[in-house]
């Protein structure tokens, strides 16, 4: 084997890694996230968890990243420890689908149809198609399927290149006595396990294994010992991802290492055991690349059927090795289990990461709404704790902004899907206002707070005006909050005309606390304070109509959203005409 065979055989290796990285990453945006909200999901069973580990890996390709995803969802709270077991144990068999589509690549006939099988013959098809929709399609999911259809075939071909270029070492004694070496169990399971380590995906280093088999060197006694190493090799990922997180995180990790290293155990035993007594003729034959994805599949059929009954046994040999500390039965305000939400692990997973975007984000838009109410309860009668509630909430809201925001801008370095940018943006745009939202409640505190510290307090009448001013108010931030969580449009427009209708009980409050002022009835001293509630509520009902237009600009992807109503029939014109009577009927100051 000449220089330029080891050149071969690198490129080879180079393409058929790249190839399942993009195969990997189109499958997973194609998914949208939808594969990952299932298994946060659907988890109740351990044996409907071990289909659903399975069939995720099966799709995604890639039993580190959803064992990766799976620490990421014990981390945050979303999954229980004894939950992620089972699809930890199903991604292991998952995995295994990689192989068999390589073992494809030894297909041998000269049947026309049975060639037609091998990647080989069909993946520069798949190449073509794949890079003829990338150059002349404009839509984002079929760009999506043409990588998919485009790492396969580069998959496939760095695979035949490899085959190919390693085919002369069959020739080479040196080449044959390193492998006489892993045939020693230990041996080889110690190859498996740092070369699986190095690359960090056992489907990779088990594809390299079957492309070995094309030297017909490479024996099953040699093979059987690499492929136990290559599953223990593959927790590394999972191991890494969970430096710094929650005990119960790691816990999944050590799980998914205990898995594979009893399972390892348990298979050798009995399989070298029945060796001895048996001696299996097949283990001195040259394995082939079908036969590696034989013995893969069945080791992790084993494992699970093996393991999955003593899933609460592995549950506890976790929590012996990571011991429970008293701090863990503390409980944690809401806003510390919603940030523990926003994981980073979910960030190679865009459409799952905005998934939890938008759930944490609705929780900070009812904490903000909750503030505001909280605030105006004060026009009753002013509560020390209830002032208190409304300065915590504005800084939980500080927090809310500040880790979703930096979230985001992790996330905007990913490759998004159209509409998953458009929504960050939305997002960026609409934690400003909520966070704006919050600080203006709290400025509605500190003037009723200074009323109880002066003793004052508002007329019936002016408390009465107030009291109504409030209440719409109210009312737009509750129905802005429910077109941010639904894209409401009809809802978005009746936002649109309550803003209006503010506006003007805003000039009237006003107007007539400057006739109260002139017949003597109010004070200079509380009409700033008035002026002030006033200011801060018109505030808010502003930032209440910046995240509707912000939500419908995206929803239907227009600049503007003021100018549309010259598209409304006239029949539509009358029915907000009509709602905005309704509006000032329901808020009409006595």
């Amino acid at each position: 084997m000449d220089f330029f065979s080891i050149l071969t055989m690198i490129g080879g290796l180079a393409l058929f890694l790249y190839g399942m990285h993009v195969l990997g990453d189109g499958l997973s945006k194609v998914s949208g996230g939808r594969l990952e909200h299932i298994l946060e999901k659907l988890t109740s069973n351990k044996w409907k968890a071990v289909l659903l580990g399975a069939g995720v890996t099966a799709v995604i390709q890639s039993s580190s990243a959803t064992t990766v995803m799976v620490v990421g969802f014990v981390n945050s709270g979303i999954m229980k420890l004894s939950q992620a077991i089972g699809i930890i144990m199903g991604a292991n068999i998952g995995t295994t689908v990689t192989s068999w589509i390589l073992s494809l690549s030894g297909i041998e006939s000269n049947n026309f149809f049975v060639q037609l099988l091998k990647p080989s013959s069909f993946s520069p098809i798949l190449a073509l198609v794949g890079v003829g929709i990338l150059l002349f399609s404009k839509k984002e999911k079929k760009k999506n399927i043409a990588l998919i259809l485009i790492g396969f075939a580069v998959l496939m071909f760095g695979m035949d290149t490899m085959s190919n270029a390693v085919k002369p070492l069959a020739d080479v004694p040196e080449f044959t006595n390193i492998l006489l070496m892993f045939s020693n169990p230990i041996l080889g399971l110690f190859a498996g396990m740092i070369l699986t380590a190095v690359i960090q995906s056992s489907s990779a280093s088990v594809g390299i294994l079957q492309a070995l088999c094309a030297t017909g060197a490479v024996s099953y006694q040699t093979a059987i010992p690499i492929i136990m190493g290559q599953n223990i090799g593959t927790c590394i990922t999972a191991l890494l991802s969970s430096i710094g997180t929650s005990k119960n995180a790691r816990r999944a990790a050590i799980v998914h290492l205990y898995f594979n290293i009893i399972g390892t155990i348990a298979f050798m035993l009995l399989f070298y055991g029945l060796n001895a007594v048996i001696h299996f003729a097949f283990m001195d034959y040259a394995a082939e690349a079908y036969g590696i994805a034989v013995v893969h599949s069945i080791f992790n059929i084993f494992a699970t059927c093996l393991l999955l009954p003593f899933a609460n046994g592995l549950e506890k040999l976790a929590y012996l090795t990571i011991k429970e500390d008293a701090s863990e039965n503390i409980s944690i305000r809401h806003v510390d289990e919603d940030i523990k939400t926003l994981d980073s692990r979910f960030i190679n997973n865009p459409g799952l990461a905005m998934e939890q975007c938008r759930k944490v984000t609705a929780n900070m838009a009812d904490t903000a709404k909750e503030s505001y109410m909280r605030a105006v309860e004060l026009l009753n009668g002013y509560q020390p704790e209830v002032a208190e509630a409304v300065v915590q909430m504005e800084k939980d809201i500080d927090r809310y902004e500040d880790v979703i925001g930096t979230y985001l801008l992790k996330l905007g370095s990913k490759q998004l899907s159209e509409r998953d940018s458009q929504t960050s943006m939305l997002f960026l745009q609409c934690i400003g206002d909520f966070e704006r939202i919050s600080d203006h409640a709290v400025s509605i505190v500190n003037s009723f707070e200074e009323m109880q510290e002066k003793e004052q307090n508002f007329s019936n009448k002016a408390q009465e005006e107030i009291g109504i001013f409030t209440k719409a108010v109210a009312e737009m931030l509750d129905s802005t909050i429910e077109v941010f969580d639904n894209e409401d449009a009809a809802l978005a427009w009746e936002v649109e005309l309550l803003s209006g209708v503010i506006n003007e009980l805003s000039a009237e409050v006003r107007k007539r606390h400057i006739k109260r002022l002139r017949k003597g009835k109010c004070t200079i001293e509380l009409g700033f304070l008035l002026s002030d509630i006033v200011t801060s509520c018109e505030r808010i009902a502003a930032h209440c109509s910046h995240i509707v237009v912000s939500v419908m600009q995206i929803r239907e992807e227009s600049m503007e959203m003021h100018g549309y109503t010259e598209e409304f029939s006239e029949d539509e014109t009358e029915k907000w005409k009509e709602l905005q009577h309704v509006f000032r009927g329901k808020y009409a100051l006595p």
